[in-house]
């Protein structure tokens, strides 16, 4: 593969080829739209020599084949919302922006499935098959934004994944371009199957190193009847630990169980003062029950017991929807409040089994107080043991501290028994990471993988390996 831009000569010829099958509207080499897809959320740069913007899997197939003839690498693209880099164009070459595939192809209640352009946004989805009284459980955080392409590419997560599961639970079967633009659909519309090996699951969480998707049918469920949320405040982290491990002990599975720690209830007290947050709690929990209104008004009896003899400080209950909003704005707003600690953050979603959770926050604790210019802040799906530990810093040259800062919880983690992402992906970002965690027998296979797929390695080259 060709490790630098598209030459000129090439470029042109490529536009003028791809501007006759696509359309040339759909075809970008102007400056100013290709500097649109130079980054995504892990605020990386890279200017792509071209974007095309398909709408219609024979244009997709169109575009991957040219770039495979030519060797051009090629970048997927949703919403660009990705934290790992997993859609910046480090190689330049070719951008798919599949924003114009947008449209919810079919909802099929009675056999609990719909199926999407890789383009259709996260909570357009869940709205629309609401309306059927259906649910579709992945709810990352960035669902009002984020594709359904990009949470299959990286096998999205999210505050129901306790209960729920992630994005590849729900994805029954995929309409995916080839590297050499040929198209398959693997899987069935079937609830079930067994026949042959099961390569849907292997292309979800690939992030476009495999294959590109052009139609996704996901499996929904009924939505549930009932939500209720509390809000509880605790004097320690220890509190909040043992209050979570024991709502799920004492057989309660919530939709949500989410935990904020001091650092980051200081962040939010920083950005949104007029939330009344008691001065002294070191620890939140926001907590969801869902399902036939007498068994979450069961479960958040047994919640509230419950947390209350574990030193609770204070338990907020939503009385309705506008309410549940308004706690789970705690949750929401953290991201953007982190900034008012420092300018620059790098942002980590280690995941443990839930019986070490304290332990690795107490390894943070301990590997942060020989940085102690570097701040921490720790939230995330705690019932899921999956910590976002976000590493910030004041000054751009602190940042190769902030960064072995990072590789020691990496390992602290690994030791824990856990893994480098929960739900982010690896992207290049990352890429550093994965000979921490995966075997070298079992890389090399990945690898030969990736060789099969992509014999030419066009497909998001320089992610991964």
């Amino acid at each position: 593969m060709k490790s630098g831009p598209v030459q000129k000569s090439e470029t042109k010829n490529l536009i003028a080829l791809l501007g006759k099958r696509l359309g040339e509207k759909n075809v970008l080499f102007a400056l100013e739209d290709r500097l649109c897809y130079a980054s995504d959320g892990s605020k990386q740069k890279y200017l792509p020599d071209i974007v095309v913007r398909p709408q219609t899997t024979q244009h997709v197939s169109d575009a991957v084949r040219l770039a495979n003839e030519h060797e051009i690498p090629v970048y997927a693209r949703g919403a660009g919302s990705g934290l790992t880099g997993g859609a910046v164009p480090v190689l330049g070459g070719m951008v798919l922006d599949f924003t114009q595939m947008n449209r919810i192809l079919e909802i099929i209640p009675e056999d609990l499935v719909a199926t999407v352009e890789p383009g259709v946004v996260t909570q357009t989805l869940q709205t629309e098959v609401a309306k059927h009284k259906l649910f579709y459980p992945p709810d990352p955080a960035s669902a009002a934004f984020s594709t359904i392409g990009g949470n299959v590419a990286e096998c999205a997560g999210g505050i129901t994944g306790l209960k729920y599961g992630v994005t590849r639970d729900y994805i029954l079967s995929l309409e995916v371009v080839l590297a050499d633009g040929s198209v398959i659909t693997t899987g069935r519309k079937t609830l079930k199957s067994v026949t042959g090996y099961d390569l849907t699951r292997l292309l979800v969480g690939s992030e476009g190193t495999l294959g590109i998707f052009t139609k996704i049918t996901v499996k929904l469920i009924p939505l549930p009847e009932k939500i209720e949320t509390l809000l509880v405040f605790f004097p320690t982290p220890e509190d909040a630990v043992t209050s979570a491990n024991g709502i799920i002990s004492h057989n309660i599975l919530p939709r949500a169980l989410e935990f904020i720690d001091k650092s980051s209830i200081d962040c939010i007290k920083g950005y949104r003062q007029e939330m009344e947050l008691p001065e002294d709690a070191n620890a939140i929990l926001i907590i969801d029950i869902d399902g036939e209104e007498k068994s979450v008004q069961k479960g958040i009896s047994l919640v509230e017991s419950f947390v209350s003899k574990n030193n609770a400080m204070k338990v907020i209950a939503a009385k309705n929807a506008k309410e549940r909003d308004a706690l789970w704005e705690v949750r929401r707003i953290l991201s953007p409040a982190l900034y008012k600690i420092a300018p620059f953050k790098i942002n980590e979603d280690i995941c443990v089994p839930r019986s070490q959770i304290l332990e690795i926050l107490r390894a943070i604790s301990e590997i942060n107080s020989r940085y102690p210019f570097l701040k921490v802040a720790n939230f995330g799906h705690i019932g899921d043991g999956n910590i976002h530990v976000n590493v910030m810093y004041e000054k751009e040259n602190d940042q190769s501290f902030a960064e072995k800062m990072i590789e020691e919880i990496i390992h602290s983690t690994l030791r824990f028994g856990g893994t480098v992402s929960g739900e982010h992906g690896i992207g290049n970002v990352k890429s550093k990471f994965l000979p921490f965690e995966i075997a070298p027998q079992e890389l090399q296979i990945m690898k030969n993988i990736k060789h099969m797929f992509d014999p030419k390695g066009i497909l998001n080259p320089g992610k991964f390996f």
